[in-house]
């Protein structure tokens, strides 16, 4: 099975672990310049520096189709500039999954493979998708929709070790984004952690820096550019998450699902 990822980011990476683990073949999309912070672990990292691995599996930026089959062959996943996903259009994608975390569709049509999935709101079963997996924090993540759509966004980050909104490092102001500190590094409440055109943000809280965006990237006052984890396990900032684990489960679901009911494989 052929499965496209529209999107990079840890989340999407997280379901492109899953996949290939289970032996499907793969192709991500990105924009030039990703604004994932959690960059140890997102393959959208392949932007900045070409290549990326997360938890043994390797991703490599291609510039198109002959690229991309190249790396696939080597057993690599590549990972294109492609904003508009256009490699839909010149490769036989089983399936393609809308993993960008827009909180809106930005172009994604249940016509564009025999499976779409979507990660998230904005989408709904039935209608722009073939499914839905919810991304939200709690009893239901990771769940598959087969109608209606995701808990819609509440705007409020989800609950880690009783911290939600607390844990972001957001952007003080508009320009250029410097990091004071690193993914990994241990920081104390109060504690300068990023710059921006000479305004200092500080951790609010105690943790581990699990996420921060690149230095020199253009940022706008109040975006998300890092995070902390109050958890203080050093390792997760290089493993993918409790929570991309379940969303990639639930993709692996629906492609399966959605492969049998349309005769793309059988038991």
């Amino acid at each position: 099975m052929l499965v496209l990822i529209k999107g990079a980011g840890d989340l999407a990476t997280g379901t492109a672990v899953r996949l290939r683990r289970a032996g499907l073949d793969l192709v991500m999309t990105e924009v030039e310049r990703p604004t994932a912070v959690r960059r140890t672990v997102a393959f959208s990292q392949c932007m900045y520096d070409g290549t990326a691995a997360v938890e043994g599996l390797t991703a490599r930026r291609a510039s198109g189709k002959a690229e991309a089959l190249a790396a696939m062959a080597r057993g690599e996943i590549p990972v294109l500039c492609d904003p508009g996903a256009e490699i839909r259009k010149e490769l036989p994608f089983d399936g393609v999954v809308d993993a960008i975390l827009a909180k809106r569709n930005l172009g994604t049509a249940i016509t564009d493979a025999p499976i779409v999935l979507a990660l998230g709101p904005g989408f709904t079963a039935g209608v722009d998708c073939h499914g839905v997996v919810e991304t939200k924090r709690g009893h239901d993540l990771g769940r598959l929709i087969l109608e209606g759509s995701a808990i819609p966004n509440t705007g409020v980050p989800g609950d880690i070790g009783g911290y939600t909104e607390e844990r972001i490092i957001r952007a003080p102001a508009d320009g250029m984004f410097e990091p004071l500190a690193a993914i990994g590094d241990r920081v104390e409440e109060g504690a300068p952690v990023a710059r921006v055109a000479g305004s200092v943000v500080c951790a609010r809280l105690t943790g581990v820096v699990r996420g921060m965006l690149p230095a020199g990237l253009a940022v706008k006052q109040g975006m998300k550019a890092g995070d902390i984890d109050p958890r203080c396990e050093v390792r997760h900032c290089f493993t993918v998450s409790d929570k991309a684990r379940a969303i990639g489960g639930g993709v692996l679901e629906g492609l399966l699902y959605f492969g049998k009911e349309k005769g793309l494989w059988s038991v």
